[in-house]
């Protein structure tokens, strides 16, 4: 019997850089598991699109859809469970995050990019409207924490506070010995930098907009990393396994 199609699904972005990494990822997981076809979609901005590449697929051949996405959210719930129940048989994956290798690999960005002990993190996400995706960004934060003393918060680009900026204000206002929302007790000033950890999977749109965030430090984000192609077969054998018990 042969193995399901993996549909690889990245959000997509008009960033050629971002396109180039996240289609390296991709020959990247194909590479990792000689004999699978692997195949990319999208939900946004690039082609081709999920519904397409889910309606496409040869006659008879089953697929898994593979969220190359961090968090829970629109795109897991509406997008790609829609184009599943478009094809019979076809399965969905769970998204990459949250998973403590993603704070692993943050840490590993948090370390090339010299940040010390002293200095605050922003986990910056892109954000959703759904309480899901929060919450996975909250797991990840918490995972960081416990590879990292500095003072960790959680903010997002879009459609979830605090907003990035309003992270950063934040930190500056602690620095500056002031209350802080959210601040621990007995925290102290911190007297560092604020740095943003991009919680994203490449360079666009989001990431872009973290540069104007006011930060003193930006970290690259997660690709290119090897990590994130045994992640995805990871999610794709998981769902393999689950439909077959």
């Amino acid at each position: 019997m042969s193995r399901p199609i993996m549909i690889a699904c990245a959000h997509g972005t008009s960033s050629e850089l971002g396109a180039a990494e996240v289609n390296t990822l991709c020959t990247g997981i194909a590479a990792l598991r000689p004999g699978l076809d692997v195949r990319e979609a999208y939900v946004d901005v690039q082609d081709p699109d999920l519904t397409a590449a889910v309606a496409g697929l040869p006659a008879g051949e089953t697929a898994v859809v593979v969220p190359l996405l961090l968090s829970m959210g629109y795109h897991v719930k509406v997008d790609i469970a829609r184009a599943v129940k478009s094809r019979p048989g076809t399965l969905a994956a769970a998204p990459l995050g949250p998973d403590p290798r993603l704070a692993e690999l943050l840490d590993r960005r948090l370390r090339e990019a010299g940040v010390t002990d002293n200095d605050a993190v922003i986990l910056a996400a892109a954000g959703s409207s759904d309480a899901a995706a929060a919450d996975n960004v909250e797991e990840v934060a918490a995972q960081l924490r416990a590879l990292r003393s500095n003072r960790i918060v959680a903010a997002y680009g879009a459609s979830a506070r605090p907003s990035v900026p309003e992270a950063v204000a934040m930190l500056r206002e602690e620095a500056a010995g002031g209350a802080g929302e959210g601040r621990p007790a007995g925290a102290g000033d911190l007297g560092g930098r604020v740095v943003i950890a991009s919680y994203l999977l490449a360079p666009g749109f989001f990431h872009d907009q973290l540069a104007k965030a006011g930060a003193d430090l930006v970290t690259a984000p997660l690709l290119p990393s090897p990590v994130l192609a045994e992640m995805a077969l990871v999610r794709y054998d998981a769902a393999v396994a689950g439909n077959a018990s």
